[in-house]
């Protein structure tokens, strides 16, 4: 299923300069949405299809994620206290010591940031598993099945061996009950644990919140690397840009290379702080290392972006970006500087095999179309900067006439900034809240600020099946729906459209 047909293609190329911008911007939206140009990637280019029904799970993993459900999980909580004791490395250590270290048992990569780090990670993983090394790869959060963040060579792990992993952590677990692990503490050991059990060759792992408290921050990477840094998680990290910084920059080793995609200048000042605290060598793609990208359309493979490289070890030109929006050629230009730093890190391998895997890359909740008449797209953009990205790349690669905007949000996100890029691209905002997310927004509080702020009128629903019949009744075939604003909205999008087409046999 082609996002949009690909008449009158126009061939266009814009050029950026060695810091990793655009000189040139990429046509401009025309009148209510619709890029001047029709063209778009085809079907392979985003995950166009909905999934098939998974098999009823046994009562042995459902007792498992019992066991896991029962523990403190601060990703659904209202209020969390940022500090040593909440986040406790020492208890994360203990926890690991008591599993005989599995954490040192593999190479690893470790990725903080504020967006693009799944993507990032994601593509890093497909890399280094086509170049030929057993790679694991560690995520968060999940859409649908929270055996989304554990997996190996592409292919999540199993529920046996969830049940397995439950059964060796439960009883450590017990031991540790004067200083119980938390959620994500006891399925972060669990990933640690399967990568060693499963002898992976490294490991890309992406931090849950922050960077320096974090549990994944036990690890040795041969390689840490900062995605784009905005304003999130105000409520815990702090509520500037440079405070956040400092607090994903927590992830810097001594001697142990770190990168960063360009950043403004307080944000760069901030990470050049730690690195210089912590004697970590850090350098920036898109001034300190060359790096360029290019925004296209072409008769045969529609709107792209391609990516170019260059350091002493690598020479990575022209190469396409697999997932759609510029802010992704970011991301992949970080991925392929990570590369190029586990080169000098003594890996060793073929780059046009590496390049293979980048090409095969797909990531469900990225500018995901899930379904076709309505067209529906789902996007996990959860802060002010990645709404705007979401926006562009929808300008850039999809035709509509008027978009309608689904959107709920966590409470401790930067709302009026969220609301400010939502009323930019939005031609109709229904606002509605995830319903098994007890941090959500009220919907009618994000509907009397939007109305108060932008004095632009917005419709409310309780759930999303509700916002979706109000998004049904007010489009036509040429419009677009985009469900955005939290990844628990975005799953519950998800299967609400996996189940309607189980009922239907679309």
């Amino acid at each position: 299923m082609a996002l949009i047909s690909r008449t009158k293609p126009r061939k266009t190329s814009t050029r950026n300069s060695g810091r990793g911008r655009a000189a040139v911007k990429a046509p401009a939206r025309a009148k209510r949405g619709r890029p001047r140009s029709s063209s778009a990637p085809s079907a392979n280019s985003a995950t166009a299809s909905v999934p098939v029904h998974a098999a009823k799970p046994d009562k042995a993993y459902l007792r498992a994620l019992e066991f896991l459900h029962s523990h403190t999980d601060y990703e659904r909580m209202r209020v969390v206290r940022y500090n040593t004791t909440t986040f406790n490395l020492d208890r994360m250590r203990l926890l690991l010591k008591y599993l005989d270290n599995p954490h040192l048992r593999f190479k690893s990569v470790h990725v903080a940031g504020t967006k693009g780090k799944g993507s990032t990670c994601t593509m890093v993983a497909a890399m280094l598993q086509s170049a030929g090394f057993k790679t694991g790869l560690y995520t968060s959060p999940h859409l649908l099945n929270i055996r989304e963040r554990i997996v190996i060579d592409g292919e999540m792990v199993s529920t046996h061996d969830m049940v397995r992993l439950v059964k060796k952590i439960e009883p450590i677990v017990r031991k540790m009950s004067n200083d119980p692990p938390t959620f994500f503490e006891i399925l972060t050991a669990m990933a640690f644990s399967y990568f060693a059990d499963q002898n992976v060759q490294i490991a890309v792992i992406e931090t849950g919140l922050g960077g320096r408290l974090d549990s994944t921050n036990v690890i040795m990477p041969e390689v840490t690397a900062i995605t784009n840094i905005s304003l999130d998680h105000m409520a815990i990290l702090g509520n500037s840009v440079t405070r956040i910084a400092e607090e994903k920059a927590g992830i810097f080793k001594k001697d142990i290379p770190a990168l960063s995609c360009d950043q403004p200048a307080e944000i760069k000042a901030a990470l050049e702080k730690i690195a210089r605290q912590t004697k970590a060598p850090l350098h920036f793609v898109g001034s300190d290392i060359e790096f360029s990208y290019r925004f296209e359309i072409t008769r045969q493979a529609g709107a792209l972006v391609r990516v170019t490289l260059i350091t002493e070890r690598s020479h990575f030109e022209h190469v396409t970006v697999p997932l759609i929006g510029e802010h992704q050629a970011v991301n992949c230009g970080l991925a392929l500087a990570i590369l190029d730093r586990l080169k000098g890190r003594g890996l060793a391998f073929d780059d046009l095999k590496a390049l293979a895997g980048l090409e095969r890359v797909k990531l469900p909740g990225r500018i995901e179309m899930v379904w076709p008449n309505p067209r529906v797209i789902i996007d996990g953009a959860h802060n002010a900067a990645s709404v705007q990205a979401l926006f562009r790349g929808i300008s850039q690669y999809i035709a509509y006439d008027s978009m309608v905007v689904i959107f709920g949000c966590n409470s401790d996100k930067d709302i009026d900034g969220m609301l400010e890029q939502v009323s930019l691209g939005a031609d109709k905002v229904i606002f509605t809240r995830a319903q098994n997310n007890p941090k959500s927004a009220s919907p009618e509080e994000l509907s009397s600020l939007y109305v108060e702020r932008f004095g632009k009128m917005a419709q409310v629903a309780q759930n999303f099946q509700e916002a979706m019949s109000i998004a049904t009744r007010a489009i036509t075939r040429e419009d677009l729906v985009t469900v955005t604003g939290s990844f628990y909205l975005i799953g519950e999008a998800k299967r609400h459209f996996i189940e309607t087409a189980a009922a239907t046999g679309t």
